[in-house]
């Protein structure tokens, strides 16, 4: 994805504080868990930390996924008015940077393009 400006639209807090960092090639268990997020796979890595992974990031094989690429499940806390830098686009989510340098997903939702 070309780099895109976002303007924060809503609030968003994150209620994920610890993110969960996974390698390219590492085993995830597959947790049932209802989302309202489709393309998001709610993931266990061996020590027992769980957040949501991008289903295209994954190779599913049942109960078990290993991971095409490296990730970071970081969820980005924004305000109404805040600028966004993004480069990546994954399931009605941007993976941006605040103006503070901080990075992080946040829901489509809650941005409006300024410039493509």
């Amino acid at each position: 994805m070309k780099e895109k400006i976002y303007r924060v639209i809503e609030d968003y807090n994150s209620d994920y504080t610890e993110p969960l960092v996974i390698s390219k090639g590492e085993i995830l268990t597959i947790g049932k868990k209802e989302s309202e997020w489709p393309g998001w796979i709610w993931c266990t890595n061996k020590i027992g930390k769980s957040r949501w992974v991008p289903e295209n990031y994954l190779e599913i094989h049942g109960k078990t996924c290993k991971a095409k690429q490296d990730y970071e499940a970081t969820e980005l806390s924004v305000k109404i008015g805040e600028k966004l830098v993004a480069n990546n686009k994954e399931a009605d989510w941007i993976w941006a940077t605040n103006e503070k340098g901080k990075s992080g997903w946040v829901p489509l939702r809650y941005v409006k393009i300024l410039k493509k």
